[in-house]
């Protein structure tokens, strides 16, 4: 069986989630492109930054914003590692990310295809087209990983 590369944004966001996992975080890394270019990185950093918001997904939105010096990232893509919490989600949304590719689904915590599935509300204004399963087999590795040191 053939294994084909990831692409270069999941590994980006691989790579972050790597680092989170080295700080003590859990390993969710995520990157956001505009037109083939990378505009925003981040790792989770919850314990780091003291804040309970400070998801992957919520820190690359914040840099891609101030980047582009507007709130809405229409025509943007987001890549993480995970299936985005109800939180995330409702971020992706008010953004107005137009395209979302994530790695492990998450049966606890995943707002996307399972829990709330936020996109799927009447009420939920934007909603990306959603990719999932690329890079699933790393990101669930990552997390098995680090999880399985803790305990």
């Amino acid at each position: 069986m053939t294994r084909w590369p990831l692409p270069d944004p999941m590994s980006r966001a691989l790579a972050q989630a790597r680092q989170a996992a080295r700080v003590g975080e859990v390993p969710v890394g995520a990157v956001i492109m505009r037109d083939g270019v990378v505009i925003a990185e981040a790792h989770n950093a919850p314990r780091g930054l003291s804040d309970p918001t400070a998801h992957a997904e919520l820190l690359a939105i914040r840099r891609a914003a101030q980047v582009l010096g507007q709130e809405r990232l229409e025509g943007c893509e987001l890549w993480v590692t995970l299936e985005p919490c109800a939180m995330c989600a409702g971020a992706i949304a008010h953004a107005r990310i137009a395209r979302l590719y994530y790695g492990a689904p998450d049966p606890k915590g995943g707002a996307v295809e399972h829990g709330a599935r936020v996109f799927e509300q009447a009420q939920c204004l934007h909603r990306p087209e959603v990719y999932a399963g690329i890079g699933e087999a790393e990101a669930s590795e990552l997390l098995r990983g680090f999880f399985r040191e803790r305990r």
